[in-house]
């Protein structure tokens, strides 16, 4: 876009959140071998219930269960991997966001890297056949987003990361297994910060971080939403063709 808005003032207290951020992605760079360890100890007979993700009527299906839930993570995880990648890498990265902004986003593309590479280790090392059961790297198409404007690139941001959060809460009461249900947890705590963050980026010194929209005044949680819900929205970006018929 040729009319960039002009950059806002920053919240102070973003320089605290950033901080955090910076922390607290870091903590799951080890915890894919405890997901990958975990398949060691679950019961073989609820693997074999679960219908595996692989190739089904020619086309990858996420599946369904424990493993269907980390593969639909996982392509997730890739998207916002894949975007942060290319808003740091943009050409006018440094002169389109100040100095907090960019450290920000360059927190969150650290950091989605990592859970992206963290639910490739762990399906690599619990699923049975990883190099049928995998799914495999997908492309991305971002269409007439403008990545060196500060305006598009943080309405997706805010997009990506509520989507995120919603993606997470609403699939976790599709996981069985107690391990992969705490890691999930941890791993939509940061998202989670990731949204409040973006918000505050967008809106300083409001309450945006915990609006109405994304918060249930009645209940004070989070929105959930169903994989069904979610996937149509992600699927925009995504080029690469998969179905996900056994997931809710």
């Amino acid at each position: 876009m040729k009319n960039e808005v002009k950059i806002h003032e920053v919240d102070p207290s973003l320089n605290n959140r950033r901080s955090f951020l910076k922390l607290s992605g870091l903590t799951l760079v080890g915890a894919g071998l405890v997901l990958a360890g975990c398949s060691d100890n679950d019961n073989d007979n609820d693997m074999q219930d679960n219908t595996l993700p692989g190739i089904k009527n020619g086309v990858f299906d996420l599946g369904s269960g424990d493993f269907g839930v980390l593969t639909y993570a996982y392509a997730l995880e890739q998207l916002e991997a894949d975007f942060y990648t290319k808003v740091v890498n943009a050409s006018n990265f440094n002169s389109t966001f100040n100095t907090i902004e960019k450290q920000v986003l360059t927190d969150l593309y650290h950091h989605e890297v990592i859970h992206r590479d963290f639910f490739k280790a762990a399906l690599t090392g619990a699923l049975p056949d990883p190099s049928s059961q995998l799914l495999p790297s997908l492309a991305f198409n971002y269409g007439s987003l403008n990545f060196n404007s500060r305006t598009e690139v943080l309405a997706t941001a805010k997009a990506l990361e509520d989507t995120g959060v919603a993606a997470y809460n609403g699939a976790g009461k599709l996981i069985k297994s107690a391990d992969y249900l705490l890691l999930a947890g941890k791993i939509v705590s940061v998202e989670a910060r990731h949204a409040s963050a973006i918000r505050s980026l967008i809106n300083p010194n409001s309450n945006d971080f915990a609006g109405d929209d994304i918060v249930n005044t009645s209940t004070g949680l989070d929105v959930a939403s169903d994989p069904s819900k979610i996937l149509p929205i992600a699927g925009g970006f995504i080029t690469t063709k998969f179905t996900a018929k056994y997931l809710p």
